[in-house]
């Protein structure tokens, strides 16, 4: 496989490419997060991805492939080659209703890809986000049966919840958590770390077993929020998109056009519901939306940059020749941002409000090591093009992605370099695909059906004839080229439900529905849908967001409510860590007295990151509480210095009122007598951070400003003797689950 001027060429220090052993086939899947269907440059966008594009030029480019709307039941699928209900994962990793379809947990009977592959001599390294594991089992103590070692990958380095901060993520390697090798500070960011593990591997691989054949998953943060990415790259594509979205969707379809993505004649659908003209919104709106979308396409770009390095790599070393590549997103575009963006939506997820002012006071900051950032829903529909709706949702702009396949002459022939396929297919098909590719039996195992004969021949009937999906309470499903669709909307009855009827063969994109016009088709369809989603475990349906949430974290807690954390544990992630959310707690760090030697410095506790969190911590002597709720700090410090002898350093927090603004007094305790006080409005209400806790120190992007610099950096670790530290939490928790439900989805 050689695209175009090789990536070897163009970086001088490689030496000429060796070969390896013939006969093996290497397989790498590029898995991106929440990237649209036009968001590859060959697929029409202005995002420069050229590395994406040259697989594309010396491979073949699918433009029916779908996948399943959301990233843990798109990974499930992708690893086992069976139905996401039907291996357990109907919806989230987050939570387990216990039905059989939605345990949030691959079932330990089902075999991935991986596991097939080590069968047949396969090394198997996975890097970036896993995402398929419940997140109350991904603490220290795991079990570790779902995490990538216990399913068929040999090493790992990269996190296993939905989403992480790329300047400061939350990392584990192989079993364990670990601390990122640098800080925003040091030029850190997550995708190039990734890739640097991802060639470690490759490279190791070679060195030590030349003639084996490996697999490589690499899944990237990108494009999931928070979105970040250098500077320079966001300040290029805010220019960029000051075009605004609608003349990206006319540029994006004419370019598909162009390309051949889509057929000439192709219409956009009306914008999706909410979403107001571009011209409509001021200048300031513009600017803010623009820089919004920057962020984006320049995470997307700084991907696909530093994919060339691993590319390079194996084409120095001889593998690319052998390797089959696969490049997809788990997803369409994601509705997360709301309809006006985010610049930091940790604050808006605990009811702090970020009003447009706030916004563009932050606008350089996007993208920063102190942001999440996520775009607004017009920019979601336009990385869609030409499609309808999100991620989530059953329609086009959540199920259907694009698709790039290239490897090895003997698998993808030169004469089908740069072509196009249009035959449905889907994520299910994907580990039959590559299985087939690889002469590897696995008839009758697996629900999806290969595709492989269609890479040599581009009109090949893939033998597939059904599919459903259903996300939420959204379904839909496909048979024979026709299409039948329904939005849901939550807590609604399903049977009111409006099913959509399209003819996929001539109507791609969704844009011309037939069910009054074809009725007895509609309700053949629906009826297979039931078929279907009897078979699949799809049943019983639950468009339940807050319930389904709090149920899971109720069933984890237990009776639960003292936690201990000794000095030299390791880092806890959010969903194990203890749940201070709209409740009283008391915290309390048990140090060893200072003598004559003066009070030590240093973090005691923190939980989270910049744009969220709290910690506790001493400095100059005194003792400090930071209440770090979406940015906005709420800062005690003690009354008085911190004794010689002190044995017990604390904080309590004492909720009072109802409803969704309870007040909060928090205390400073020093051997348990008040050392100072604060009184508060704002307590977290709907969650603390996605990135963990610590005892002893503040890890990557920091809770709170410990230097006055403003750099948010740590670890200003405690110089004393602490020994652990306690919280004990109180019966009085009222959250509001069905906002905390919309806004743990939110980071799926």
């Amino acid at each position: 496989m050689r695209i175009g001027r090789t990536i070897a060429e163009s970086v001088p220090h490689w030496p000429a490419p060796v070969r390896p052993p013939a006969g093996r086939t290497n397989v790498l899947v590029v898995l991106l997060d929440d990237v649209g269907f036009g968001d590859f440059g060959c697929f029409g966008s202005e995002i420069a991805t050229p590395v994406i594009d040259r697989f594309a030029a010396a491979g073949v480019r699918y433009t029916g492939f779908h996948t399943t709307a959301m990233c843990s039941t798109t990974r499930s699928a992708m690893l086992t080659g069976r139905n996401h209900h039907d291996v357990g994962m109907g919806c989230l990793a987050n939570f387990d209703s216990g039905f059989p379809g939605y345990r949030g947990k691959i079932a330990g009977d089902v075999p991935t890809l991986a596991e097939r592959l080590r069968d047949h001599g396969y090394r198997n390294y996975m890097v970036g986000k896993w995402h398929v594991t419940p997140l109350t089992e991904t603490g220290p103590t795991g079990p570790f049966d779902g995490w990538p070692l216990g399913r068929g990958y040999d090493r790992f380095y990269g996190f296993l919840d939905a989403e992480t901060d790329q300047y400061s993520p939350e990392l584990v390697q192989d079993n364990s958590h670990v601390t990122a090798p640098g800080t925003y500070e040091t030029g850190y960011h997550l995708t190039e770390d990734l890739i640097d593990h991802a060639i470690t591997y490759v490279t190791s691989h070679e060195a030590a077993t030349p003639d084996t054949p490996w697999h490589m998953l690499l899944a990237p943060g990108a494009c999931h929020a928070p979105h970040q990415a250098p500077r320079d790259l966001i300040d290029h594509y805010a220019e960029v998109f000051a075009k605004g979205w609608d003349r990206t969707r006319s540029d994006r379809l004419a370019a598909q056009v162009r390309l051949g993505i889509v057929p000439a004649g192709t219409e956009l659908p009306p914008r999706n519901d909410g979403v107001r003209p571009w011209d409509d919104h001021t200048a300031d709106e513009q600017l803010l939306f623009a820089r919004l979308a920057g962020a984006y396409g320049a995470m997307l770009a700084h991907f696909d940059q530093h994919l060339g390095r691993l590319v390079a790599t194996l084409e120095a070393t001889g593998q690319l020749e052998d390797t089959l590549v696969i490049i997809t997103s788990d997803n369409g575009a994601s509705q997360e941002g709301g309809p006006l963006g985010f610049v930091n939506a940790m604050g808006p997820y605990n009811m702090v409000a970020e009003p447009m002012e706030q916004k563009l006071a932050r606008l350089e900051d996007i993208g920063g090591p102190d942001t999440h950032s996520n775009f607004p829903h017009g920019w979601a529909m336009a990385a869609n093009t030409p499609l309808k709706r999100y991620k989530q949702n059953t329609h086009g702009g959540g199920v259907r992605d694009a698709l790039v396949i290239a490897g090895p002459d003997r698998l993808v022939g030169r004469e089908q370099a740069g072509t196009l396929r249009h035959q449905f297919c889907h994520v299910v098909d994907l580990a039959p695909t590559v299985l087939d590719l690889l002469g590897i039996d696995a008839a009758g195992e697996m629900t999806g059906v290969s595709f492989a004969g269609t890479i040599a021949r581009p009109d090949a009937d893939t033998g597939k004839t059904v599919q459903y999906f259903e996300m939420f309470g959204h379904r839909g499903i496909w048979q024979d080229g026709w299409k039948a669709v329904a939005y849901h909307a939550p807590g609604t009855p399903f049977d009111d439900d409006t099913w959509e009827l399209y003819d996929l063969a001539n109507d791609m994109n969704e844009v011309h529905d037939l069910a009054a016009e074809q009725p007895e088709r509609l309700a053949a369809l629906q009826a297979r849908w039931w078929e279907e989603a009897a078979a699949n475990k799809v049943l019983p349906l639950d468009d339940r967001f807050g319930e389904r949430f709090a149920e899971n974290a109720a069933r984890h807690a237990g009776t639960r409510t003292r936690f201990t954390f000794w000095s030299g544990m390791g880092h806890v992630p959010s969903d194990v860590a203890p749940d201070l959310r709209s409740r009283s707690y008391r915290i309390t760090a048990h140090v060893n007295p200072s003598g004559g030697r003066g009070a030590a410095d240093g973090v005691l506790i923190a939980h989270g990151d910049a744009t969220s969190g709290y910690s506790l911590f001493v400095r100059d002597g005194h003792l400090v509480h930071d209440l770090n709720i979406g940015g906005t700090h709420q800062v005690v410090t003690s009354d008085r210095p911190i004794p010689p002898g002190a044995t017990t350093l604390g904080f309590t927090m004492e909720r009072r009122g109802e409803g969704p603004f309870p007040h909060g007094t928090g205390t400073l305790l020093i051997d348990g007598e008040p050392a100072g006080t604060m009184e508060t409005d704002q307590i977290f209400w709907l969650m603390i951070s996605w990135s963990g806790l610590d005892i002893g120190l503040d890890r990557g992007t920091t809770v709170a400003d410990y230097d006055g610099t403003g750099r948010f950096m740590g670890p200003y670790a405690y110089t004393g003797d602490l020994v652990r530290v306690t919280v004990d939490l109180t019966a009085d928790q009222e959250v509001d689950h069905e906002g905390a439900g919309a806004a743990d989805l939110a980071r799926e």
